[in-house]
């Protein structure tokens, strides 16, 4: 029977802690489940219900993910992945892979600040930055991830203390339905849906422990199968071109093995000899003319095995008298050994099923650093892909956040489904194709801003070059501008009005020529204006 332990109470009332139900007991009636994903629904009666088979979807579940594991050891699986977690997950740098971003989350800059070092707190816990990597690949290949969240159950106000990986083989969320039997219609309708998940070390076992949600991080694929109880791995679809190309490979070594060899066929004259004369006398011949040596690869020793027949063996055939009499020809081997293409369209057929490039399957294809418009459309439809990746990947950032900050009583769970749709992840992105991109489109922007320049403030405003064609969004111009204003005052870069005088072809016997503008009355920081009309003046343009 299932032992249940480590409930937690993370923001809710004492009634609704000592129940934890879903919210379906709050709305209305209905026969209907609540949309439960990776859950299995079952129905409870007496204690823990009647037909509850936890060791049937255990074991599918572990059948399942030790089928996925097995895959991430293919080599053409293997080198996949690893492209999808290099692009999706970059180590090697002096900050965390990832950071929280509240640029769109309307709270006070003091809460901003706590929720910042909270969530570094939690990539700590995770060691992120070193096992970053191991973390995301573990949770594409099994399709689901589990964390068991600990804490100091003398004050959870501490927080998590600690966080320690849940196989997820071991691991299943199972769904307690409690129905009731409405008097009137007869019909059963939902009471109330538990929702709770059950361990077990091993799947024979058959004692579980049954864990409040409240305790477990949980962050599926998002990919469901069809009754949406049983999240699915990313390489799910891959299951079939992985077999077929297996098959295929096989095929062909036979193929080659069988036939690239030549053999001869010899055709031996038996004249009139009697079928078991005839038989004797062919077999006679073979033994003698047969290579009775083999070549022990093991040990590299030749041995004389005349007991073992190879598949390169020559065919002996005995001919009746008035044939043609003792007659030797050659077999021919294959004549298309060196063709590959059916093995080639598998192998591109896999590619595609992980949603990566075809041209990443070539190993000898160079990486083009030239203009971000060479990029081709697989390559963009791949950093798309990985970036819906990372949006999934990011539900164990937000379950561990929430608990976080609930816990330390920074914000109530109120306030964190009013936020939660406005908080994001920012990963460090691949600085080759990211920053080509960047570059290019820069350069495109800038290249149209100097062919609008001679016509601002005749058909175009400056305001508009930098919303429009720049792209500046308002807290971008509000920065930007505050920045120019402190480093001309720090001396960083010049004003814009000073360089445009000195542009202006004054003489070398001007102090602007020099570098030095005339002071201004009183002494002080010179006046550009007083520059500017005073190159007029000797230009006779006032």
């Amino acid at each position: 029977m299932p032992v249940e332990l480590f409930g937690l109470s993370v923001g809710r009332t004492k009634k609704e802690a000592a129940s934890r139900n879903t919210p379906v007991e709050k709305k209305a009636a209905s026969f209907v489940l609540p949309d439960i994903d990776d859950a299995t629904p079952v129905e409870a009666g007496g204690y823990y219900g009647v037909g509850i088979d936890l060791d049937g979807s255990l074991s599918g579940e572990t059948q399942y993910i030790t089928k996925y594991r097995e895959m991430a050891m293919q080599p053409e699986i293997e080198q996949a992945v690893e492209d999808i977690c290099n692009e999706s997950i970059i180590t090697g740098e002096q900050r965390f892979p990832v950071a929280l971003n509240l640029d769109n989350v309307k709270i006070s800059d003091d809460v901003k600040a706590k929720m910042n070092m909270e969530f570094n707190y939690i990539l700590r816990l995770l060691d992120f930055n070193n096992k970053g990597y191991e973390i995301f690949r573990r949770w594409y290949i099994d399709g689901k991830g589990y964390y068991h969240m600990i804490f100091d159950p003398a004050n959870n106000k501490k927080g998590i203390i600690e966080m320690r990986p849940i196989d997820a083989a071991k691991i299943k969320k199972i769904a307690k339905v409690d129905k009731e039997i409405d008097k009137k219609t007869g019909v059963k309708k939902i009471k109330s849906v538990k929702e709770v998940f059950i361990y077990r070390e091993k799947p024979a076992d058959a004692s579980a422990i049954e864990i409040a949600p409240e305790a477990i991080c949980y962050y599926p694929s998002g990919l469901y199968d069809a009754s949406r109880q049983r999240a699915i791995s990313y390489l799910q679809k891959a299951i079939k071109p992985l077999n077929q190309l297996r098959m295929v490979e096989d095929a062909t070594v036979i193929y080659r093995l069988s036939r690239a060899p030549e053999r001869r066929i010899f055709y031996v004259d038996v004249g009139s000899l009697p079928k078991n004369k005839a038989e004797q006398y062919v077999k006679g011949l073979m033994n003698r003319y047969r290579n009775k040596l083999v070549y022990d690869a093991n040990t590299g020793e030749i041995k004389d095995d005349k007991k073992f027949m190879s598949m390169l063996e020559d065919f002996w055939l005995p001919r009746r008298e008035g044939g043609r009499g003792t007659e030797i020809s050659t077999l021919p081997g294959g004549q298309n050994l060196g063709e590959l293409e059916d093995v080639k369209y598998f192998q591109k057929k896999l590619y595609k099923a992980l949603n990566v490039p075809n041209s990443r399957l070539e190993t000898e294809t160079t990486f083009n650093i030239g203009r971000a418009a060479e990029i081709t459309r697989d390559e963009v439809k791949f950093q798309k892909f990985v970036a819906r990746l990372r949006k999934r990947f990011s539900e164990l950032f937000m379950d561990l956040l929430k608990t976080q900050l609930v816990l330390k009583g920074i914000i109530t769970l109120e306030d964190w489904e009013e936020m939660k749709e406005h908080i994001q992840f920012d990963y460090i992105a691949d600085n080759y194709f990211s920053e080509l991109k960047d570059i290019e489109i820069r350069n495109e922007r800038m290249n149209e801003v100097a062919q609008m320049d001679p016509y601002v403030g005749k058909y175009f405003s400056a305001e508009y070059i930098r919303r429009q064609v720049l792209k500046q969004t308002d807290v971008e111009i509000k920065e930007i501008d505050k920045q120019i204003e402190k480093e001309i005052e720090d001396g960083t870069i010049m004003d814009p009005q000073a360089v445009q005088a000195m542009e202006m072809g004054i003489g070398e016997e001007d102090p602007a020529a020099a570098g030095e503008l005339p002071p201004a009355e009183g002494g002080g920081t010179p006046d550009p204006k007083a520059v500017i009309n005073a190159a007029d003046q000797r230009r006779g343009e006032i």
